[in-house]
This record gives C-alpha cells, structure tokens and sequence, in this order.
C-alpha cells in the first residue's frame, strides 16, 4: 500500500463519525414537538400582525391575538406530558424558553405596535418588556437547577412573574379593538391592486386607547403602554415570589 493511500486511512479513521440524518428531529420527545407548537403560534401571531397593518384588516388582527391563547395551552401542555412521558431534557428546557420568549415576550410586544403604541417612547418601553421577559428566561435557566423543589422535583415557585401572563395585556389589547378603542379603520374592503393595500394614518391621539400625553416637545407617550413597562418589572422581581401550580 503506498504513503498516500495509508494516509487517506489513517485520516478516515480519525475523523469523527457524521450523525445521521435529521438525527436531531429524532432525538425529540413528545414534549418537544408540543413546545414547538407553541413556537409556532409565536411566529403566526407576528405575522397575522404584520398582515393586519398592511391590509389594514382588523380579521388579521384578531387572528394574531387568538394564537397567544392557543400559544399558552401548548406551553401548559408540553409540561404535563414531559412530566407524564418522563422525558425531560436539557434541549426541551432551552426550547421550552425560545418558544415562550416568542410567544409571551416578541409577539405582545409587536401586537402593541399594531395596536398604535408607535411613539418614540412607546416603542422604548416595548423594548424593555422585551428585554426583561429575555433577561426574565435566562435567569430562570440558569437558576432553575439550585430553586428549591418539591418531593416530585418540580420547581416550588416562581421568581418574578411567569413570562406567559402576558397574555393579559393581550386581552387588553384585543378587547380594545373589539370596541373599537384602537384602529380608525375598521375591516375595509381588501385592496386588489396589489399585495400591499394603502396604509393610512390611522393611529391619531383619538384612536388610541388613552390618548398620549406629551412629556418633552416632540416626545410623545401613549399612557396605557405603561402596562408593558409594569409587566416587565414584575417578570424580573426577585423578590415577588409565585407558587408554582
């Protein structure tokens, strides 16, 4: 056998063996696959949003926030049937928080700009209740190893509030626009001379629910956008403390 052909041996022998494929999706439990149905009514509910401002369609709208819901039942799912497969994992707790972190933090946020929180401060608020529900899964990661449990291993209590009860400044919002707090347009006829319809200036200080006051020249707030910045400092408390149900 010559140099170079021991040498190609010697080399294929050494490397490591390749997974097979799609050995990933294999290595999922039953748990996983719920808490990716989470993750995809995150991602429907941002794209429903974004859908209802181009078409200026209130239908899209409500849409996007009925997923939220769906998005809670799978995250409140995915625990009991680990719990009842015996199947947790180190993968299905990382997943478990990019879903809710879609879900309960980006989602809301972006249903809040649909909504009309667009001011310049609106949006500096919306984006500290994004970064405090991020900061909020990345503690409980990290901590969740050392958080006294119960004789069945489960976590005693929460630190701060659960991210998923945004689902309440959700409810908020949509019962806004069902009566008509938010949005000057309401379900137009779909415009067919393009993907895009025409999107108008409908979020004037008399659509938005609240109103806005103006705290310097040129920087005005929507006041009812506080909730996100009060939910955010609740997700990130230490010391309030919530049993786990």
């Amino acid at each position: 056998m010559s140099s170079h052909s021991s040498e190609q041996v010697k080399r294929k022998t050494s490397d490591p063996e390749l997974p097979s494929r799609f050995s990933m999706v294999r290595s999922f439990q039953l748990a996983d696959f719920v808490t990716l149905g989470n993750g995809v009514c995150g991602c429907l509910s941002l794209m429903f949003a974004m859908k209802a401002l181009i078409t200026q369609n209130t239908d899209f709208l409500f849409t996007s926030f009925w997923c939220i819901p769906v998005g809670v039942f799978f995250d409140f799912l995915d625990g009991r049937v680990a719990r009842w497969k015996n199947s947790s994992s180190l993968l299905g707790q990382e997943l478990d928080s990019l879903a809710d972190f879609c879900s309960f933090g980006i989602a809301p946020a972006v249903l809040g700009f649909a909504c009309g929180f667009q001011k310049m401060l609106d949006l500096v608020v919306l984006t500290y209740f994004v970064c405090c529900g991020l900061a909020r899964l990345a503690r409980y990661n990290a901590t969740v190893a050392a958080m006294p449990k119960d004789s069945g291993g489960k976590v005693k209590f929460f630190e701060g509030t659960p991210i998923p009860t945004t689902l309440v400044i959700v409810g908020v919002l949509a019962y806004g626009v069902s009566c008509g707090k938010f949005w000057r347009f309401a379900n137009p006829v779909y415009q067919h001379e393009g993907p895009f319809a025409v999107f108008s200036q409908a979020f004037t200080p008399e659509h938005v629910w609240g109103g806005e006051i103006t705290l310097f020249p040129g920087y005005e707030l929507h006041p009812l956008v506080l909730m996100y910045g009060v939910s955010g400092t609740l997700m990130i408390s230490r010391r309030l403390r919530i049993p786990k149900p």
